[in-house]
C-alpha cells in the first residue's frame, strides 16, 4: 500500500487541513501518515480557538520516522505558519528524495495575502516550491508565485496557462491551479510540463464557499496519484467530489467555518 506523509494543521472542529486528509485518502485506499505542523481545538475561522504550535517538536517527529526506517512514497505539504516550518519541510523533502512531493501553497485567497504572511514567507513558500513535483494553488498564490498582477475581472484561459508555465520554471513539472470563478463557473487548470499538455475541468458555481474544499481537492489528487491515476483523471475526480458535496452542504444551513458534509460521499472514493 502506498503512503503519504501529509504534512498540515489539526483542528477539531471543522472540516479542513489533516481532518479531511486523513478519512479522504484512506478512502482511496493510501495510507495517511499526518505529520502535524499546529493542533487547534476549532479552524481560525471561528471566532474562538485554541492553538498549539508543534514547530519545536517537528524535527523530533520526523527523526523518529527516520530512524524507524520510514519511507514514503508521496509528501502532501500543505499551510505552513512559519519560516522555520518551511525550512524544516524543506530539509524532510531533502532526505526522502524518492517522494513525489505535492505542495498546496497556502499564502491568500482574493488577491490578498492571508494575515500571518508577509514577503519574506512568501519568498519561503516559493523556495518550498522549487522541491515540489505538482503545486496546487489558487489563482491569488499563483499570481504570488510568479509575480503576476491579480486582478478582478476574469482571466482568459490562455492567462491562466502562462501562469502555470511560469510556475513550472520554478521546478514542478505539474500545476493545478484551482477555484477560479469565471462567470458561472469553478474552474481547475492543470498543466503538465512533461506532456506540453494542459486541460480544464468546470463546475457550476452556486455562489457557495466552505472552509476545506482546496483541501479536500489536493487530498483526493494525492490519493489518486499515488493509485497510477492521470493527472487529468485525478483532477476531473477531485472536481466532480468537490461539486457533488458543496451541492449536497448548501441544501443545509451550515456555518461556512465547518466545511462541507462530505461524509456521505466517501462511497464516491472508495469504489474508484
Amino acid at each position: 500500500m502506498k503512503k503519504i506523509a501529509a504534512i498540515n494543521d489539526l483542528s477539531g472542529i471543522g472540516r479542513c487541513s489533516l481532518t479531511v486528509a486523513l478519512p479522504i485518502i484512506s478512502a482511496l485506499k493510501v495510507q495517511c501518515c499526518p505529520f502535524p505542523t499546529a493542533i487547534l481545538s476549532s479552524q481560525t475561522g471561528y471566532p474562538e480557538y485554541t492553538f498549539l504550535d508543534f514547530t519545536n517538536h517537528m524535527n523530533d517527529y520526523y527523526h523518529v520516522w527516520k530512524n524507524l526506517n520510514a519511507n514514503f512514497d508521496c509528501i502532501y505539504s500543505g499551510f505552513l505558519g512559519s519560516k522555520e516550518q518551511v525550512d524544516i519541510v524543506c530539509k524532510f523533502i531533502c532526505e526522502n528524495k524518492n517522494s513525489f512531493v505535492i505542495v498546496d501553497p497556502v499564502m491568500g485567497d482574493e488577491g490578498k495575502l492571508y494575515p500571518v504572511f508577509d514577503d519574506d514567507m512568501c519568498k519561503k513558500i516559493k523556495n518550498l516550491v522549487k522541491h515540489a513535483n505538482l503545486v496546487t494553488p489558487n489563482l491569488t498564490e499563483a499570481c504570488l508565485l510568479t509575480n503576476y498582477e491579480y486582478k478582478k475581472d476574469t482571466f482568459s484561459e490562455l492567462e491562466i496557462l502562462d501562469i502555470a508555465k511560469k510556475i513550472c520554471t520554478l521546478g514542478p513539472q505539474k500545476v493545478i491551479i484551482t477555484g477560479i470563478i469565471s462567470e458561472d463557473n469553478i474552474i481547475n487548470l492543470a498543466y503538465d510540463k512533461d506532456l506540453n499538455k494542459h486541460f480544464v475541468t468546470s463546475i457550476k458555481y452556486n455562489n457557495k464557499s466552505y472552509s476545506g474544499t482546496g483541501d479536500i481537492f489536493t487530498s483526493i489528487v494525492s490519493g489518486l496519484l499515488m493509485r497510477d491515476f492521470s493527472l487529468e483523471d485525478a483532477t476531473k475526480e477531485a472536481t466532480k467530489f468537490i461539486s457533488e458535496t458543496v451541492n449536497y452542504t448548501s441544501q443545509f444551513d451550515t456555518n461556512r467555518n465547518d466545511g462541507v458534509m462530505f461524509e456521505n460521499y466517501l462511497h464516491m472514493l472508495t469504489t474508484l
